[in-house]
């Protein structure tokens, strides 16, 4: 997730593209698709060459290997991996659509793009010294982007949102260099003050009296993991927590604000604080508000 920064940003630059309305035709609007393509190879190159500046280039180098990180951080970057992919297949094909792409070749060509991208991100890991290449990782990745290939054939709609939250944690002052030394560094690294969500509503899935906008969220985060390999650490034994609670859908929200229309749209991923039920070492806790 050190690159979830890199993904919020062209995330956002492809949604002020996608909020032009979109072609109500199939037909290809060659210089809509010449400005979408121009769009996505520029922030993508920018953003792969930003990640090799600021980050890469710090790292020592090697041969091209492979890492196995599965059981790291008790799968928690997994889930970020497939929601980053998620998102960015999303987000890229109202791009494609906008462009006048038929909505099959907009989902096919955005999934393959956002997969080629983080793909990328993948090689080169697999360049330097302290990680690898995370077959994982790419797993996760394929999961991301097959959750919206499988929602948009099977219900033209994205009824299954993954979302995301985080709250600060007493973990990062005890290991700073791994789990942030500020504040943005501790929302990309610290996992235990991340949660990862799937959210619904029951109104999408039949039941008429249940408002499209309220959704029940499921959430997954751990607890007292201070090493990406190890649940024991300095005294911390790492645990899991299996989370229920309540979000909102603000793309179901009626507003007739088109800046209020694209802000809702860019930030629906981030989970709203509700009450919130944990369940953590056989115990359920109630928090009145949970981020």
């Amino acid at each position: 997730m050190r690159f979830l920064f890199f993904l919020c940003f062209i995330s956002i630059q492809f949604h002020s593209t996608s909020q032009i309305q979109i072609n109500e035709t199939t037909k290809t609007n060659p210089k809509r698709f010449l400005i979408a393509n121009t769009a996505i190879g520029a922030v993508s190159f920018g953003s792969l060459i930003g990640l090799q500046q600021l980050w890469y280039s710090k790292e020592s180098q090697e041969s091209f290997h492979f890492f196995d990180d599965s059981k790291n951080w008790m799968q928690m970057d997994k889930f970020g991996h497939t929601m980053s992919s998620y998102e960015l297949t999303k987000t890229m094909s109202n791009v494609y659509e906008w462009s006048g792409l038929s909505t099959q070749k907009s989902r096919l060509l955005s999934a393959s793009v956002a997969l080629g991208y983080m793909s990328a991100i993948e090689i080169m890991d697999g360049f330097s010294s302290d990680w690898g290449f995370s077959v994982s990782d790419m797993g996760a990745n394929l999961i991301g982007s097959g959750l919206f290939l499988f929602q948009e054939k099977y219900f033209s709609k994205q009824i299954f949102q993954p979302n995301f939250s985080f709250h600060p944690t007493r973990f990062s002052e005890i290991r700073p260099e791994i789990l942030g030394e500020n504040p943005l560094e501790s929302i990309l690294k610290d996992y235990n003050g991340q949660t990862y969500w799937i959210c619904f509503s029951p109104g999408n899935l039949g039941v008429t009296s249940w408002p499209k906008w309220l959704m029940l969220s499921f959430g997954h985060s751990i607890d007292g993991r201070l090493k990406g390999d190890s649940g024991d650490y300095m005294g911390y034994h790492s645990s899991r927590e299996f989370l229920f609670s309540l979000d909102v859908d603000l793309t179901e929200l009626n507003v007739r604000s088109k800046f209020l229309t694209s802000l809702f749209e860019i930030i629906n991923c981030i989970k709203i604080p509700f009450p919130t039920l944990i369940y953590n070492k056989g115990d359920f806790n109630v928090l009145p508000v949970y981020f």
